[in-house]
């Protein structure tokens, strides 16, 4: 592979996304979009189209996935996400001001575009290998999804509700645990894995509900149908709501999120990773879920829980576009150490 053509996939994993977000921003600017226009289609994101797509992306694993998997990468995956919750709550606490920004920030710390860019990055990055060793590769990026994106989500809840409160009030363990709870996203991840489960059931029963068999059936397209909404809408909803006057107020807050999801987060991770020992069948997944930019679903979130919007909007805007060469730089650097074949 060539690297221009690394270059050139880069672009095209990425471009999407802010091509959609610049079609969102010229309909606003040409009043085809009004507020409440924009308002309603981001609480139906948020509400409808993203809890169906999350339960399509966990529901719909096929069980082949789980075969010949290396969970000590998925154990590592939960922990590095973990971890950088708690790292990204110190450095917001330390070098951010304003509560209804800190949440924000700390979403685009450890929560990356995984559930759309991730899958296509994996199958990019094992195109050289053999179609067994690309299978696996897959696959665990496949079962990486199905813990990480739950726990992006409640993470997410609890970094936009943490410091949703007065100064000097305790934080109400109670309320937090009913906002995860009732959160549309938290659903959508639930009803996925408890229908991944009964179809796991049936199949060890001898039914056969694999994606295969059931890719024909009538409610498997709808629910894809619907899924398949969720992020061109959330796009288009967000470049509607992008005001370009907003950068210069809000450039140390976008350079301190930018630099973090795109530059410290990748660099850290991934060199604890191959410290670990992991190679060629675990690097795509690490990539996808380390150096992809912050995720589309962040700014729907942050909208919907009355915190710093426009903050997570640019966020995701320029986390996208500096993704396009990080994450070129990132594959680039690891090919010269053996991890891929390009």
């Amino acid at each position: 592979m060539e690297i221009l053509d690394l270059f050139y996939f880069a672009c095209n994993a990425v471009l999407p996304i802010v091509i959609l977000v610049i079609f969102g921003y010229i309909l606003k600017r040409l009043n085809v979009f009004s507020d409440s226009f924009l308002n309603t289609a981001n609480s139906l994101v948020f509400r409808i189209f993203l809890p169906v797509l999350l339960f399509s992306n966990i529901g719909f694993i096929d069980q082949a996935s789980f075969l010949n998997i290396n969970w000590n990468v998925v154990i590592f995956s939960v922990i590095s996400i973990i971890l950088l919750f708690f790292l990204g709550l110190i450095i917001v606490l330390l070098f951010v001001k304003d509560n209804k920004q800190k949440g924000v920030i700390l979403q685009s710390v450890f929560r990356s575009n995984y559930a759309i860019i991730g899958i296509p990055l994996c199958e990019f990055l094992t195109v050289n290998m053999d179609s067994s060793s690309s299978s696996v590769a897959i696959g665990l990026a496949t079962i990486v999804a199905a813990f990480s994106v739950p726990l992006f989500n409640s993470l997410g809840v609890i970094a936009l509700s943490v410091f949703d409160k007065e100064e000097n009030t305790k934080i109400n363990i109670k309320d937090l645990l009913k906002k995860i709870a009732k959160n549309p996203l938290i659903l959508g991840v639930v009803s996925g894995l408890l229908f991944l489960g009964i179809r796991m059931i049936f199949i060890e029963l001898g039914i056969d509900l694999s994606v295969s068999n059931m890719s024909s059936n009538f409610l498997y397209k709808a629910v894809k149908n619907i899924a398949s909404i969720a992020s061109p809408l959330a796009l288009i909803v967000l470049g509607g709501r992008f005001k370009f006057s907003s950068v210069k107020r809000l450039a140390p807050q976008i350079v301190l999120g930018t630099a973090l999801r795109t530059v410290i987060v990748p660099l850290i991770f991934l060199m604890v990773g191959y410290l670990l020992g992991f190679r060629t069948l675990e690097f795509p997944t690490l990539i996808a879920l380390f150096a992809t930019p912050a995720a589309v679903s962040s700014a729907s979130m942050a909208r919907e829980m009355n915190q710093d919007s426009e903050l997570a909007d640019q966020l995701v805007v320029w986390t996208s576009i500096i993704s396009i060469f990080t994450i070129f730089i990132i594959v680039l650097i690891c090919s010269s150490v053996s991890l891929f074949v390009l």
